[in-house]
């Protein structure tokens, strides 16, 4: 497993698709199985994909159900696609975020994921995120899979985009 050095970024906002799925962390095929059927969504309408897949974790809570949501970054359009069945429409928020890339198996991003935090929390860095009850609500917090498997079947060369936003500076 190996990673670059964290940095933060300004993102603007994002228009995605998404799936969303209440899963519990040994049971996250049920929302990581929901990509193929959300890029089939989009190719039947002849939405193109904006950058990677990423899952999105609304809720994280290790010892019980996190609300994840398997999405995919769509090119702003003149109107955005209706939301249908399982499918929403929604935009990922504009901000400041502290990202790190991961080369290696996706089971390591437990690994990378604690390593960004603790680099963020060195610098005196606050996540737009909230604890409630053990469970941590999260203003932006996603993973982005840059890696085709199809291309690269070798998981240890996988890359993943960590990219957690950071809270708003406060006001002078």
């Amino acid at each position: 497993m190996t990673f670059a050095e964290p940095v933060v970024v300004e993102r603007p906002e994002q228009p995605y698709v998404f799936m969303r799925r209440s899963v519990r962390m040994d049971g996250f095929g049920e929302i990581a199985d929901r990509l193929p059927e959300l890029v089939g969504w989009l190719g039947a309408r002849d939405i193109e994909l904006a950058d990677a897949p990423f899952f999105r974790f609304v809720t994280v809570d290790m010892a019980g159900e996190s609300e994840v949501e398997a999405g995919v970054p769509v090119a702003p359009l003149p109107s955005l696609p209706e939301p249908e069945g399982d499918v929403g429409v929604a935009l990922l928020p504009a901000g400041r975020y502290a990202t790190l890339t991961h080369v290696g198996h996706p089971d390591r991003l437990f690994a990378a994921a604690a390593a960004l935090r603790e680099w963020a929390d060195e610098r005196g860095l606050a996540w737009d995120m909230r604890e409630v009850d053990g469970v941590e609500r999260w203003g932006c917090r996603i993973e982005s899979y840059r890696t085709d498997p199809r291309v690269e079947p070798d998981p240890s060369r996988w890359e993943t985009e960590l990219a957690f936003r950071l809270a708003d500076r406060p006001s002078p």
